[in-house]
């Protein structure tokens, strides 16, 4: 769906960190992004094309996932749920627990938020072995809304996030992959 000069354009701004931040990862600084105001309305209006007309909210996964999120809710016309790390939110809270390579975690939205029946866009800014996400997922689904769309800036392969995602019968998107 993006166009080539969009991906040539994030390719040239988003800068490739090696080993950080532990040797063997290849870290993908966004940052750089929000340096051009007119780079963050293209990948707005990319994410918003794929996501026009069929959701009802889209929920963001802390932090990453606000820094776009938030936008493609106002160009959607549609409400921004925060998923966030246990404990930020006061009570009452709906809450997902899931592993992590050593020990787990928890995400939680505030209770209410995410109606039933609704569909629902999930968006971070990057999926690679997609356990958040998918918690993120059930969190929504505890909530009797359905997961329709997942979106992100970028798609790491090869670490099988989205072969993970495919439980919840959803499109995914991403910008860029590698």
């Amino acid at each position: 769906m993006a166009s080539q000069e969009l991906i040539n354009k994030l390719e040239e701004t988003i800068e490739n960190i090696a080993d950080f931040p532990i040797p063997g990862i290849q870290f993908k600084d966004i940052s750089p992004i929000f340096l051009n105001p007119k780079l963050y309305e293209d990948v707005i209006a990319d994410l918003v094309t794929f996501s026009k007309g069929k959701v009802d909210a889209v929920c963001g996964i802390e932090s990453r996932g606000y820094l776009f999120g938030i936008a493609i809710a106002v160009a959607l016309e549609v409400p921004f749920i925060l998923i966030r790390k246990a404990g930020k939110f006061p009570p009452p809270v709906i809450s997902e627990k899931y592993d992590l390579e050593y020990g787990s975690a928890i995400i939680e939205t505030r209770e209410g938020q995410i109606k039933p029946g609704q569909k629902i866009l999930i968006h971070d800014d990057l999926l690679a072995t997609g356990g958040t996400t998918e918690a993120a997922a059930k969190l929504v689904e505890k909530q009797g809304a359905t997961v329709s769309q997942f979106s992100f800036l970028i798609g790491l392969k090869g670490l099988n996030g989205e072969e993970k995602l495919k439980k919840f019968n959803a499109e995914v998107y991403h910008i860029l992959e590698y």
